[in-house]
């Protein structure tokens, strides 16, 4: 059972297409060797819809092209070898379609539900790692989640081109759950235009925050950019290969990107050889500042003149 597909009903957990209780599915995985990764997708998904349900997409073992061909989470996060330690793969669906207001708030719920499930899960194996990876507004579910969990109960949280303020990750961190855990912030200047409107629709809390996208600065996080050469440079060094941008607008790469789910999947199950002081040894101490990668130049090899070109 490498992979549970679970649903956030407002503020309670169940299993996908199932009347059976979570809590019962949960139990018999407690003995489950190796960690438990917590998928969690962003807005305009929404479980059992025909089109955009997310367990038949990028949280399915065999993705459909619906609506548009994407990887699978699980198997790039390293579920579906048969592998005996692979560990415990959950994928969290929660209703994130409609207007960006409302599904913010239907995230919070999700986190309620979300919280229930992890502190479950900490309590049947206390010992045993719990990570998380969320993509868009999907982290809005994971930092709510943090405010309704006991220390240690989380381990790693992977946030893909996050959907939310900084204030608001920053208030998640300073929870016990957040203390204890590590943050890496996944962002790219592809997003900016996305980020830009998250600001624009959704009001802060704090006058003049700004989103994930400009970084985020805690002792226990670290931004990684995903479009900075440099960065790129110090992570395939690691050990973590990932293929360089492609666009200049994209909301997905951060998922996308030939590499990246893979980089992911070091993340949460090598922590030893990725800790945050070696990810921050190579990276610049500053991000790039927003729409850097729109009005860049254009990176084009322009063809030499005959005269000129080697013999």
């Amino acid at each position: 059972m490498p992979i549970i597909r679970v649903n956030a009903r407002g503020r309670t957990c169940h299993l996908h297409e199932s009347v059976q209780p979570v809590t019962g599915t949960l139990k018999r995985t407690r003995t489950t060797p190796g960690p438990v990764i917590i998928m969690i997708h962003g807005y305009s998904y929404h479980p059992g819809d025909r089109v955009h349900c997310p367990h038949h997409h990028i949280l399915s073992l065999k993705p459909r092209a619906l609506p548009w061909a994407a990887p699978s989470w699980p198997r790039e996060l390293g579920f579906g070898g048969m592998a005996r330690d692979e560990g415990l793969g959950i994928a969290f669906a929660w209703p994130a379609r409609g207007t960006l207001w409302a599904a913010q708030r239907r995230a919070r719920d999700a986190g309620h539900a979300l919280a229930a499930l992890v502190a479950g899960l900490h309590h049947a194996a206390p010992d045993r790692p719990i990570h998380i990876a969320a993509h868009s507004m999907g982290i809005e579910v994971a930092a709510e989640a943090l405010h309704h969990l006991p220390a240690g109960s989380v381990d790693r949280i992977v946030s893909m081109t996050g959907a939310s303020y900084r204030s608001r990750i920053a208030k998640a961190l300073d929870t016990p759950a957040g203390r204890r855990a590590t943050f890496i912030n996944v962002t790219s200047r592809e997003n900016d235009l996305f980020d830009f409107l998250f600001e624009r629709l959704i009001a802060p809390s704090a006058p003049g925050d700004r989103t994930l996208g400009q970084g985020i600065e805690a002792a226990n996080a670290v931004t990684v950019q995903l479009d900075c050469p440099a960065s790129l440079t110090h992570l395939a060094q690691l050990g973590a290969r990932i293929a360089p941008p492609s666009q200049r607008i994209c909301h997905w790469s951060s998922y996308m990107r030939p590499g990246v789910l893979q980089f992911y999947c070091k993340l949460m199950r090598q922590p030893e050889r990725y800790s945050l002081n070696q990810l921050r040894a190579g990276l610049p101490e500053h991000s790039a500042p927003r729409w850097s990668r729109l009005v860049a130049r254009p990176n084009i090899a322009w063809p030499q003149p005959i005269a000129q070109k080697a013999s």
